[in-house]
């Protein structure tokens, strides 16, 4: 059974930083393209951040650049989300999102083409 399982997310003070882990089971996360996605309470669903499957080309939603960055563990299966200097209005669930094998469709700030989904992670921002 193909499965994404997030973690890492949790209460944190403005100005802080989280990591965000995305692990895959029962596929090899290296041949997918990962998105991230968020969901804030009342809000829409927004892209975030995806990772290519090869090369591991990344883009980022414009307002979160140099704050938020993904990267892949291929050695560990999981695609991370590292976020700093976070505000409140990063506050939401945070979802892990694949794409493939050989998913090519990350583009902008997420995946168009999604596959499979996490489960989700709450994060809060708030002092």
């Amino acid at each position: 059974q193909l499965q994404l399982v997030e973690s890492g997310g949790g209460l944190v003070q403005p100005g802080g930083s989280l990591r965000l882990s995305c692990a895959a089971s029962g596929f090899t996360l290296d041949y997918y393209a990962i998105g991230w996605f968020r969901q804030a309470p009342g809000k829409e669903r927004e892209g975030v951040s995806c990772i290519s499957s090869s090369p591991s080309r990344t883009n980022y939603e414009d307002s979160l650049k140099g704050r938020f960055t993904i990267s892949r563990d291929n050695a560990k299966n999981t695609v991370y989300l590292q976020m700093n200097s976070l505000q409140p209005e990063d506050t939401a669930i945070y979802y892990c999102s694949a794409e493939g094998p050989y998913g090519n469709s990350c583009h902008d700030d997420r995946l168009y083409e999604v596959d499979y989904w996490g489960q989700g992670t709450p994060v809060t921002v708030s002092s």
